[in-house]
This record gives C-alpha cells, sequence and structure tokens, in this order.
C-alpha cells in the first residue's frame, strides 16, 4: 500500500481520536480504523477512562474475525501493560490483524517502542511514523504528563499585531473575530482546568465554560485569589453560584481569611488554601496539588497579571496566543506579558514546537515555552501590589 494511502486512512484515525475531544483523560486520545482490500470495515476511538481503548471498540465495531491481510491503522503505538484494561497487543495479536500502521510512538519512558517489539514478534508487520507529529499533536496534556508526571500549564490570549490586549481605557472585546474565539473554546473542551485571576472575575464575571457545537461542558474552574476579594462583595459572581458552582476551586492563601474559606465551603465552592509568606500564591505548590488531584493540565486565560507571574515564576509550559490584524500603536495601551527586562535576544523567552493555524482573519501561534538560562525581571516597572490583578 503506497505512502498516499497509508496517511489517507491515518487521517481517518486522526478524525476518530479527536471524535473524543477532552473526554478520556488521564488517557490519550486516540483513533483506530480497521481496513480489508483498501476499505475501511471498522472505526474506533478511546472511551472514557476505565472503557475499551479504541483498537479494542474498533475489533468490537468490526464483530468478527478480521479478514487475511486486514491493516489496523492507530493514532498511537498500541499498548502493552495491563492497566485498568488488558493490553491492546494481546487483543490485536488474538484478532488476527497482519499489519499495525503507527501514528506516534508511546512517550512513556517505560514502554516506548515495546508494543512494537511484541506485535512483530507473532509475525505482524508494523509501519510507524505515519503522520507522527500530527498523531502526537492529539494529546499535549497525555505526553506532558506521562513524561514529565507534571501537569502541562498553557495560557491563553488575544492580542493585537503589536502585542496588546487592551486599549488605555481597557477597552478589549473584543480584539480577536469570532472563529478565533470558537477556536479558543475548542481548547477550553481539551483541558480538565481552566483558570483566571480575581482582576478578571471582578471585571467580567466570566462563565469559564467550554461551548463547542451548541453543547456546553464545564471544566474545573480555579479563581486565583490570594485575599479572597472575589468573596467580599455583596455580590458574588456567577462561578461561586452558577450551576456549575461546585466544579469552581478558589487557589488563596492563609491571608484571604478564614472566614470567607468557610463560606465559599458552605455555598459548595472548593478552596485551596496553600502555604504563603504573602498573599501571592505559589505556581509550584500550585501545580504540586494539581498532581496530588490527578489534575494533568491548566488553561490559564488571564487576566495579565496572572500569566505575568506565571510566566516570571518560569511554571508557563505551553502557550496558545491569536494575533488579529489590530494594531493600537499605543505605549499606554494594555500588555498581556509584561514585568520582564529583557536586554538581549539570548535572554529572550521563545517557543519551540511551534504550530501555526488560520482561525478566519486571525492567526493562532502556539508552542512550548523555551526559559533562556537567565531571566531578569524588571521590579521597578512590576512592582507588587496585593495579590490579584
Amino acid at each position: 500500500m503506497s505512502d498516499v494511502a497509508h496517511e489517507q486512512f491515518m487521517r481517518r484515525a486522526i478524525a476518530q481520536a479527536r471524535s473524543v475531544w477532552g473526554t478520556t483523560h488521564p488517557n490519550p486520545m486516540v483513533g483506530a480504523v480497521i481496513v480489508e482490500h483498501g476499505e475501511i470495515v471498522a472505526e474506533g476511538a478511546t472511551s472514557p477512562v476505565g472503557g475499551p481503548h479504541a483498537e479494542i471498540n474498533a475489533l468490537r465495531t468490526l464483530g468478527r474475525k478480521p479478514k487475511l491481510g486486514a491493516t489496523l491503522y492507530v493514532t498511537l503505538e498500541p499498548c502493552c501493560t495491563h492497566g485498568r484494561t488488558p493490553p491492546c497487543t494481546d487483543a490485536i495479536i488474538a484478532a488476527g490483524i497482519s499489519r499495525v500502521v503507527v501514528g506516534a510512538t508511546d512517550p512513556n519512558p517505560l514502554h516506548v517502542g515495546h508494543g512494537y517489539e511484541l506485535l512483530a514478534a507473532a509475525g505482524i508487520e508494523v509501519i510507524s511514523g505515519v503522520l507522527a507529529d500530527e498523531c502526537a499533536d492529539l494529546n499535549l496534556i497525555f505526553n506532558h504528563w506521562i513524561t514529565t508526571k507534571r501537569p502541562l500549564f498553557a495560557a491563553k490570549s488575544g492580542v493585537t499585531l503589536d502585542g496588546k490586549v487592551a486599549t488605555r481605557t481597557g477597552d478589549s472585546k473584543w480584539i480577536t473575530g469570532e472563529k478565533a474565539r470558537a477556536d479558543a473554546h475548542h481548547w477550553r473542551r481539551l483541558f480538565p482546568a481552566i483558570a483566571v485571576g480575581a482582576g478578571t472575575v471582578h471585571a467580567d464575571n466570566p462563565r469559564l465554560t467550554a461551548r463547542v457545537d451548541g453543547v456546553e461542558w464545564c471544566p474545573i474552574r480555579f479563581v486565583f485569589d490570594g485575599l479572597l476579594r472575589t468573596v467580599n462583595d455583596k455580590t458574588l459572581p456567577g462561578v461561586y453560584t452558577d450551576e456549575f458552582h461546585t466544579r469552581t476551586i478558589v487557589v488563596t492563601t492563609q491571608h484571604g481569611g478564614l472566614g470567607y474559606v468557610k463560606k465559599l465551603n458552605s455555598m459548595g465552592v472548593q478552596t485551596w488554601v496553600l502555604p504563603a509568606e504573602s498573599p501571592k500564591v505559589s505556581f509550584a505548590d500550585f501545580r504540586a496539588r494539581c498532581v496530588k488531584e490527578g489534575i494533568g493540565g491548566v488553561f490559564f486565560e488571564g487576566g495579565a497579571q496572572l500569566l505575568s507571574e506565571l510566566l516570571q515564576a518560569r511554571e508557563l509550559d505551553y502557550l496558545f496566543t491569536y494575533h488579529a490584524p489590530v494594531l493600537f500603536a499605543d505605549d499606554k495601551s494594555k500588555s498581556v506579558l509584561r514585568g520582564l527586562r529583557t536586554e538581549s535576544l539570548e535572554n529572550a523567552i521563545r517557543l519551540t514546537s511551534v504550530k501555526h493555524e488560520i482561525c478566519g482573519d486571525d492567526m493562532l501561534m502556539r508552542g512550548f515555552v523555551k526559559y533562556p538560562e537567565k531571566m531578569f525581571i524588571d521590579e521597578a516597572t512590576f512592582a507588587r501590589k496585593l495579590y490579584g490583578e
């Protein structure tokens, strides 16, 4: 079979993986397609945690023994160890599949390549690396978690061509267009958690849900508020009172006051009171708590203070930036990331493994954050207020 045909069927497997977007945590999203004599006869995708993997679902959909010469296309190297479910390699061998074509190799250092070895030892032809980059990109969160044992901290911003998020008066709705905003909701749906600062809650009263194809879904909603400023108003923000309020977690410090913590808890809102010498929440402590709770990824959506502090702490792993064809050209307009003193290019923060996508008139640039050996914080222009935005 030609390389073109392999890519054609792998793209179908990728589509299967995307059909379960954001529903498989902590497992990766995987798609599988069974092909006989050049025709797709069965497909499958990963079930929610505890359910069958994509390969098993494809074989069950087929409902019979594959014909001689059948090929299985799968976006990720089949698992070869017994976890919540039996190894997929065992099922593939038992089914009598003749060839397995794989996209991305298992990133787990303990398993990498072992699935290929087991399949080959059973006499199955293995072809790997077909659309490998696209297949690996499906599982940014899982790949980071399995290789670092840390959650992926990603941030999103919508900026003008000159890197601004609001005019000098604070006007910011909307810098990006509808397609870019819809795409951001698509990424929200991928992450198990979303995070904002107290200033964003005060200014925008955001709902912090993902709305995709007319369906609303609520992730875990983190509000960073070291002094619990969002609780002491007469009118509480919607994330504390709406139908999803039990999905809200306020990340704070002992400086916020036990009374406010009790008030939130009595309403059904969760709190994480992290130790701190000041009202500033430690991102390292927050990350450690996420590990403890099994939260593999957090999507930070602002505002500028929170994202800047995340970057200065070198705790931001991935960045999504939507660039709009707009210019403010005003020194007093507001930037999303600030507070560093970058005097040379070697001290600049860069993105790696960069992806570009067109969203209407806007462009998304995304990639992993690579920090320089030395970073200098401009304390003079980033003088601290009480924690918050």
